[in-house]
């Protein structure tokens, strides 16, 4: 197992780097990010010398790759953003990244303590109308993308009824809008897929036996299918974290929070090449070690998968 651990991790660096490359180049591609202050009629040429000297966007680009690789490496250090004065990259994801967390979190812990109920009750409960209106509320979820969601709730509770606010975080009612469109969508996977692992579990040939031990539908239910079908369902709840953070970029966009998702949203919007990078760095790291995470649970839930890593 150890050794699988850093089989990937090793993977891991080198993915990172690749993706590091291509994004840095990919970025330039856009263009000047300063070719609206230079079409200004109020900056001379020596201010425009100056300000590509201060960015480091004077030099070729193989050469600023080396610089960039070289301080985010050695240094931790990703630049500095070229739309908002000069602030450090790190510094502005950092603040960003939290106010991020502190409205993903919520969907993250709440999609699986309401969506494994739910999947439990309509694999156990199928053909029942309790099964069928559990996992009704699930496929109507999972119909509907989040920003589709977000619109419909807006114009409901903010428009028509003007109940809850839309833009910002000032307050706890502004939490609960970009909460809930980013909760429905995962809330309604986990429970398809517990649904799902749970049904496909019960037609095991272990299970049989275990019925056929004499042990009651609820010890069967619980000890031994629920444990085998939570495989599949601890792979959605990875991915739905890279989801949640993904989707993120166009729920912060809807309601103006101020988190990782509107960051890069607004760097891409004015060509500043440090943010993108090291939003895409951020992303890419979290895809990978959620991934790990998630074969490791593997081998925490199936000994027999740690057993062949």
């Amino acid at each position: 197992m150890v050794q699988y651990i850093l089989l990937r991790l090793i993977k891991m660096i080198l993915t990172l780097f690749a993706i590091v490359t291509f994004v840095f180049f990919l970025s330039r591609i856009t263009g000047n990010p300063f070719e609206r202050e230079f079409q200004s009629t109020g900056i001379t040429e020596e201010q425009k010398k100056e300000l590509m000297e201060y960015y480091g966007l004077d030099k070729p680009v193989v050469q600023q790759y080396g610089i960039y690789l070289r301080e985010l490496v050695l240094h931790g250090n990703a630049g500095r953003s070229l739309s908002r004065g000069g602030v450090s990259v790190v510094a502005l994801y950092k603040d960003a990244f939290k106010m991020t967390l502190k409205l993903i979190i919520w969907p993250f812990l709440l999609a699986p303590i309401i969506g494994i109920p739910l999947g439990i009750i309509g694999a156990l409960k199928r053909n029942t109308i309790v099964g069928e209106a559990a996992m009704g509320v699930a496929f109507v979820g999972y119909a509907f993308p989040a920003f589709v969601i977000a619109i419909g709730l807006i114009l409901i509770f903010s428009y028509w009824l003007g109940w809850l606010p839309t833009m910002g975080d000032a307050t706890l009612a502004h939490y609960i809008l970009p909460i809930v469109s980013l909760l429905v969508r995962r809330l309604a996977t986990v429970a398809r897929f517990t649904r799902s692992s749970m049904l496909d579990a019960m037609t095991q040939d272990y299970i049989r036996t275990a019925r056929g031990k004499g042990l009651s539908e609820r010890v069967v239910a619980y000890k031994h299918a629920l444990r085998n079908s939570l495989i599949p369902v601890v792979t959605k709840l990875g991915t739905a974290f890279i989801g949640l953070l993904t989707g993120s970029l166009v729920i912060e966009t809807i309601f103006a929070w101020p988190g990782f998702g509107f960051t890069i949203v607004s760097a891409v919007q004015a060509r500043d090449f440090p943010v993108i990078q090291f939003g895409v760095i951020i992303t890419a790291t979290i895809v990978i070690t959620v991934n790990l995470i998630v074969d490791i649970l593997y081998g925490v839930i199936d000994p027999r998968i740690r057993t062949e890593a």
